[in-house]
């Protein structure tokens, strides 16, 4: 693992935990194990390193969901593994997945930054469900729904189940089991 990718790691463990507010730069470069001034080399300030930190994480979301997904026979399935793929992904990453709720456009945990960049970067996670829902549609297996209420509808349910996960007091079992199986009934071809 190179510098800049202990301090991008550094920096998502150390914003999902403390959140923007409560994280330095000193924090981030400790957790690495690396100079400070390293921190500010690759990435600037606090406000950038924050939104890369996030990016990074969808872009890895990204590529690992779409390669399961999209060789699924329809776009009920791959739906399906879309949502399973990104509850698991968030399980494996509980040390650096909460960064990303932290620094999501839905979040007002640092009201003052831009959040255009994450929010097109959020909107491709979104655009992605959309697409598995219009193959579904077109394949027959959902039921004509609208777009894009529907595929926010489903990223709402993702995001309320893992928020409710890491963020609530609430112990609820197989959560995200249920969320999936609530989402393929809401939007499956009777």
């Amino acid at each position: 693992m190179t510098k800049k990718q202990k301090i991008l790691l550094a920096a998502q463990e150390q914003f999902g935990i403390h959140g923007f507010t409560g994280t330095t730069l000193k924090m981030i470069a400790d957790h690495a194990g690396v100079a400070s001034g390293l921190v500010s080399h690759y990435f600037g300030n606090k406000d950038h390193l924050f939104l890369e930190s996030g990016e990074a994480l969808i872009d890895q979301m990204l590529t690992l969901f779409t390669q399961k997904a999209d060789k699924a026979e329809n776009g009920l399935n791959a739906l399906r593994i879309f949502v399973e793929s990104y509850f698991d992904f968030t399980m494996a990453h509980r040390t650096t997945f909460p960064a990303l709720l932290r620094c999501s456009p839905f979040s007002d945990e640092n009201p003052q930054l831009d959040r255009h960049e994450i929010a097109a970067k959020f909107q491709r996670l979104i655009d992605q469900i959309e697409t598995y829902l219009k193959k579904g549609m077109e394949d027959g297996s959902i039921k004509q729904l609208p777009l894009p209420q529907t595929s926010f509808l489903i990223y709402g349910n993702i995001v309320g189940a893992i928020r409710t996960e890491f963020l609530a007091p609430y112990q609820i079992p197989d959560l995200f089991e249920e969320s999936c199986l609530f989402i393929i009934r809401s939007v499956a071809k009777s």
